[in-house]
């Protein structure tokens, strides 16, 4: 893993939610993909970002960290070899490929890469 990525929480009330992260928090926005279910807000001038994950779009949605590695294909073949389960296959997203798994311990936690 070579840095970290975003950080995502579920929300239930997505209008809710971007007002309190903005006006209360005073976080500036990132990016607004609604439409997708997801807002991200920036932290200071570091790269990754608090996304907002609406639940009514994604049911199971858990608190998760996202890391980055160099090339997520080759990364999951190496831990599904070391008996991680992962959540489901890699899949494409706008930036590249991602795939997330659970610890032994229930924390949620994913990795992509910036291959597109």
């Amino acid at each position: 893993m070579k840095q970290y990525d975003n950080y995502f929480l579920p929300v239930d009330d997505m209008d809710s939610a971007k007002r309190y992260y903005a006006d209360v928090l005073g976080m500036p926005l990132k990016f607004d993909f609604s439409d997708k279910g997801m807002v991200a807000y920036r932290v200071g001038d570091e790269e990754p970002a608090i996304i907002l994950k609406d639940k009514n779009k994604f049911p199971n949605a858990k608190p998760t960290i996202w890391f980055v590695v160099e090339d997520v294909l080759a990364w999951y073949g190496e831990m599904q070899g070391k008996g991680i389960r992962f959540l489901s296959e890699p899949y494409r997203i706008m930036t590249g490929n991602a795939v997330e798994f659970e610890d032994p311990f229930g924390n949620r936690l994913g990795v992509t890469d910036y291959s597109k």
